[in-house]
């Protein structure tokens, strides 16, 4: 019987919002800790919450936030770029669809969006660390999703191909995961590449068992 389970934990995506007490970081973890959860996880794309790059920057931000939290009765569990991940692998097909995860900027423009979602990730990285954390959670990205039912017939290699690739865009980012001693939960999730134990098994083989490469047990 396992005996390191803690919590119950909460993640802040779905309640965060424009009214209080959804909209300060001080009043979102007041309103957790008042329903009994232990601890919280951050949504890192939400500036009403959190901001990530000033975390990356700043360990006396990075504590600043700790400190609100435990204040308040909640731990901080880990840091989430489930949005920004999303972005390091999307198919041409959902390129409109996952612009709104993005800024503006790179909006219609590829290339752009997932450098921007890499560097995300990159950043919740060094947040990560200057809060002491050494998990965190976040979507996979898809190029192969579209072709998950088998007709039309796939072509030969196209899904091995995918996952190559796939491989190949994840492996830089959790090399700077490692540099900073975290591990990354990859949510298993209906239209992301990794939806069960057989596809996270086939990155894995391709990461060559990356010891950062996780996956985050989500109860939803």
């Amino acid at each position: 019987m396992p005996t390191d389970i803690k919590g119950p934990a909460i993640f802040l995506a779905q309640f965060a919002g424009d009214a209080a007490p959804f909209n300060s970081w001080d009043s979102i973890t007041k309103w957790a800790a008042s329903l009994g959860y232990k601890g919280v996880q951050i949504p890192t794309w939400d500036g009403r919450l959190f901001d990530l790059k000033k975390a990356a920057e700043s360990k006396t931000y990075a504590d600043e936030v700790l400190g609100v939290a435990r204040a308040n009765g909640v731990e901080v569990t880990e840091l989430s770029t489930h949005l920004q991940g999303q972005l390091v692998a999307v198919h041409p097909a959902y390129d409109e669809g996952f612009d709104a995860f993005a800024p503006g900027a790179v909006h219609g423009k590829p290339k752009d969006r997932r450098a921007w979602g890499e560097e995300q990730v990159k950043l919740a990285a060094k947040a990560s660390k200057n809060m002491g954390l050494t998990s965190h959670v976040t979507f996979s990205g898809a190029l192969a999703w579209p072709f998950i039912y088998s007709w039309p017939p796939r072509p030969p290699g196209l899904i091995e191909e995918a996952f190559d690739e796939l491989a190949r865009r994840w492996k830089p980012l959790l090399d700077v995961m490692d540099e900073n001693g975290v591990d990354v939960g990859y949510e298993l999730h209906p239209g992301e590449d990794l939806i069960d134990g057989i596809t996270f098994e086939i990155f894995l083989e391709r990461l060559n068992n990356h010891p950062r490469a996780q996956i985050n047990y989500d109860p939803s």
